[in-house]
């Protein structure tokens, strides 16, 4: 959040110098019209560094062993399973970085909620290897950025090579979805128009009743491949 700086001039009323003279009222005014943003403004870190504060595994069970914590990285080696967050959100930014493998395949999804009292499902921010998972020959929709299988990031949207860290970031306000990408809007959405609807009788979720409410946790997803994530924050909007 950018910082209030206050800078006191002939402006406000009173000559240099003469500050003191202001009333407490008018000083207590004064300061509260600059004070910073609420709390709700501020960004909560998903992920502290340190432990798996504020994650669970699968219906409230601990992350699977596959998960670790090491140099202020959350750590996958393909056999943890899928992380989720404790809380709900519904409009929200948030951003992470990330890598994978050579030849791997992750993604973070959100507004994840249990579809049929059996499959925690929302709409994923797909992470790969573009250049060698076999899924990028499965068309764009499955390409790094992209809303998987339901839209294509942007033409041209091009992820660092495996190994590298990548900065990824995903905006909801009032059903209208953003992916960025190492700085970049890469993808638009709008859950609520009919080009959304027909987009999902589209894809694999077509059948999912009740799929990506506009609210739901946040899913650290497990697809059997080593994927590296380290500063998870997020605030609500």
């Amino acid at each position: 959040m950018a910082e209030t700086r206050l800078t006191f001039s002939a402006s406000v009323g009173y000559p240099p110098g003469h500050m003191k003279t202001l009333p407490a009222l008018a000083l207590v005014a004064l300061f509260a019209s600059a004070a910073p943003r609420s709390s709700a403004d501020e960004w909560i870190e998903l992920f502290d560094g340190k432990t798996f504060s504020g994650w669970t595994g699968a219906d409230g069970a601990k992350p699977g062993p596959g998960w670790s914590i090491a140099d202020g990285e959350l750590r996958l080696d393909g056999k943890g399973g899928n992380l989720f967050s404790e809380r709900e959100f519904s409009d929200f930014e948030l951003e992470w970085e990330w890598k994978l493998e050579e030849g791997g395949n992750n993604g973070i999804k959100y507004w994840v909620t249990k579809v049929g009292g059996k499959e925690w499902l929302g709409i994923e921010y797909q992470m790969l290897d573009d250049e060698k998972h076999p899924d990028s020959k499965n068309g764009a929709k499955r390409l790094t950025a992209s809303f998987y299988d339901i839209e294509a990031p942007f033409e041209g949207t091009r992820p660092k090579p495996s190994g590298e860290w990548n900065h990824s970031r995903v905006v909801a306000k009032d059903g209208k979805l953003e992916h960025w990408l190492n700085g970049e809007l890469v993808g638009r959405a709008d859950t609520r128009s009919d080009e959304w609807a027909a987009k999902i009788a589209e894809s694999k979720f077509r059948t999912k009743e009740g799929f990506a409410p506009g609210r739901g946790r946040i899913m650290l997803t497990d697809h059997k491949d080593r994927t590296w994530f380290r500063n998870i924050r997020i605030r609500e909007l």
